[in-house]
């Protein structure tokens, strides 16, 4: 995965064969297309926007998120794989064509979630999605109350650190939960193109409007090649929504190695193995992702 493939892909947890075979991962987002690299490893869908009952992704986002958490690379002679080639993937459509949606979408996609959680395997919640209104940074918000929901009901629950930086107190909602672990982007010095824009020093910044250090740890998003909305085709994208789905993935191989770990266990083994990058706390948390360390003994 471009430079993701020297930053992260480390051998040690393909010497050691995982793929997240077996693992759930669950993700709110615009819905997913059924590219090759996801063979038959999608499980579940759902649309809480348009009500349709098959899979779809009217605007791409979803699709490259899922790809990076688990994308095969099938179609790209294996360059372009995800992070747990392995895993099954569920999508929860809770955004529209354009990437928008509305708190209440998400919270039914939670509940959808949870309602399943053991049928479908589903061990991991993937959130790269966010608000920043003024009303929404409370933790007495309905967002963070939907996703603490998840992680009281153990699930691993990995939400964006939201675009929204540099200044302090960025973090988008839900990711201003204390419970959850919170994504930034590790290399956002770079300036690459977000939502349209082009942006650079995006990653939401802590503390929290409670004083909380956020976010919990880093990890890349510029410039992240993943799956496209066709068969064979991959697209580029970047933000702290490719960052999140990094940390998915690795979660994913982490839980088929240790599958008795929970939650609070993987928060703990997450911040045991970060390797500090000499940024500030609130802008890096416990530092870079570092799967080697995170899936070593």
């Amino acid at each position: 995965m471009n430079h993701i493939k020297d930053q992260i892909r480390c051998g040690a947890a393909y010497r050691l064969g995982l793929t997240g075979k077996g693992i759930g991962v669950a993700v709110l987002d615009t819905g997913i297309f059924l590219h090759r690299d996801f063979d038959s490893r999608v499980t579940g869908f759902a649309d809480m926007v348009n009500g349709k009952t098959f899979a779809y992704d009217d605007c791409g986002h979803g699709t490259h998120i899922c790809g990076i958490i688990g994308g095969s690379g099938r179609m790209s002679g294996g360059r372009y794989s995800g992070i747990a080639p392995g895993c099954d993937l569920v999508m929860v459509k809770v955004l529209d064509r354009k990437g928008n949606g509305y708190s209440s979408d998400v919270l039914a996609g939670i509940s959808w979630i949870l309602e399943r959680k053991e049928k479908l395997g589903i061990r991991i919640l993937n959130i790269s999605v966010g608000a920043c209104s003024k009303r929404g940074m409370s933790e007495n918000s309905a967002l963070v109350k939907g996703v603490n929901r998840a992680w009281d009901a153990g699930l691993v629950v990995v939400v964006a650190a939201g675009n929204n930086g540099p200044r302090t107190m960025s973090i988008t909602t839900p990711g201003i939960s204390r419970k959850v672990i919170t994504v930034g982007c590790s290399d956002d010095d770079r300036e690459v193109l977000v939502g349209g824009n082009r942006m650079v020093d995006y990653s939401g910044r802590g503390p929290t409007a409670a004083c909380i250090c956020k976010p919990d740890l880093v990890a890349p998003g510029c410039s992240v090649v993943s799956c496209a909305g066709r068969a064979d085709k991959y697209t580029i994208k970047s933000g702290t929504s490719m960052s999140t789905p990094i940390v998915s993935g690795a979660t994913a191989l982490l839980l088929e190695r240790y599958p008795d770990m929970t939650n609070k266990d993987v928060k703990l083994k997450l911040r045991e193995s970060c390797t500090d990058i000499g940024l500030p706390r609130n802008q890096q948390g416990w530092g870079l992702l570092d799967v080697e360390k995170l899936v070593s003994k």
